[in-house]
């Protein structure tokens, strides 16, 4: 059963540029994995430095067992402390249903 994840990031302001060439790169290479399903990054329109990441996954366990540990993420999760105004919010959540326009 697919799973999706958001998670909440706020970013120190100077820090912004940087948070997005890594979260970029974490992103485009997640567009290869075989459990990938999709991800949509949002920013608040009220506070630039405010983000939301929505990414859906066949299955949790092999997040959790595989995909946290890929090598594309390492700098990523190395950076986050320093990016990071406090830590990022994480909440699980199961897909009952999805509808996209023709």
């Amino acid at each position: 059963m697919s799973v999706t994840y958001l998670i909440d990031f706020q970013v120190v302001p100077a820090k912004r540029e940087r948070f997005l060439a890594l979260l970029n790169g974490v992103l485009d290479a997640m567009r290869s994995e075989a459990t990938f399903r999709d991800a949509t990054l949002h920013v608040d329109p009220q506070d630039q430095n405010h983000f939301l990441l929505h990414e859906t996954w066949a299955d949790h366990d092999e997040v959790v067992a595989v995909q946290i540990k890929r090598p594309y993420r390492d700098d990523w999760h190395e950076a986050l402390p320093q990016l990071l105004e406090r830590p990022r919010g994480i909440s699980i959540w199961t897909p009952l249903r999805c509808d996209r326009a023709r």
